[in-house]
């Protein structure tokens, strides 16, 4: 199967476009207001009817609660949740349960023992989505830019799909997917010129830089 490209932060609808013809496999839109990404729910409606079946549209937000994500998937339809806060397995279990939608958690990681709880979440979501764990002092969980080690993903047995983000970029994501072996990979901050800002060229050369990585990745 071939990697999953998926650009997240998407908040104009140039920047949209472009992903999608650089041939995008999901966008990204971010419900969360502290981060320079956040989408009003205009916007957001905006944004998703012009998505028109050509990606996936993926909602992320932080321990929102159900009448929040009822607002965000009556405006965006999205075809994905990406849940990036501290939700328990039963939280995940309740969400799927009360929106029918698959879920993507996410996981902050730095050592080892930041995995221990993978093989609950394992159970009832349907992705996870591993991003470097933010600092005690940052204001939001992820989208700072911040890679990794890589190798405590290696050799990873989890039995669902996996995607890897934190710090990618078109210059490191052929080691990473090398080494991870994942399955996607998701770019927020590395495809930026500044906080919340798209760059045109930095989409194209990640999408592109991705899909060498594929071609050239272990089977």
């Amino acid at each position: 199967m071939s990697l999953i490209v998926k650009i997240c932060g998407l908040s104009t609808p140039a920047t949209l476009d472009v992903a999608l013809e650089a041939g995008a496999d999901m966008v990204g839109f971010v419900f969360f207001p502290p981060s320079p990404r956040h989408l009003d729910l205009s916007l957001a409606r905006e944004l998703g009817a012009r998505v028109k079946g050509r990606a996936g549209k993926v909602a992320l937000t932080v321990d929102a609660d159900d009448a929040t994500l009822g607002n965000i998937v009556e405006t965006l339809r999205p075809d994905l949740l990406q849940l990036h806060g501290k939700e328990t397995v039963a939280r995940i279990r309740d969400i799927k349960q009360k929106f029918g939608l698959p879920v993507m958690k996410a996981m902050g990681v730095e050592t080892a023992a930041d995995l221990a709880s993978l093989p609950g979440y394992a159970t009832v979501a349907d992705r996870i989505l591993f991003d470097a764990r933010a600092p005690k002092e940052a204001t939001r969980p992820g989208g700072l830019g911040m890679p990794f080690d890589w190798h405590l993903l290696e050799n990873l047995a989890l039995g669902i799909p996996f995607m890897l983000s934190g710090g990618l970029s078109a210059a490191n994501i052929q080691d990473a997917v090398r080494i991870t072996r994942a399955g996607g990979v998701d770019v927020s901050s590395g495809v930026e010129s500044a906080p919340g800002v798209k760059d045109a060229d930095l989409i194209r050369d990640f999408v592109r830089a991705a899909r060498a990585a594929d071609s050239v990745s272990p089977a």
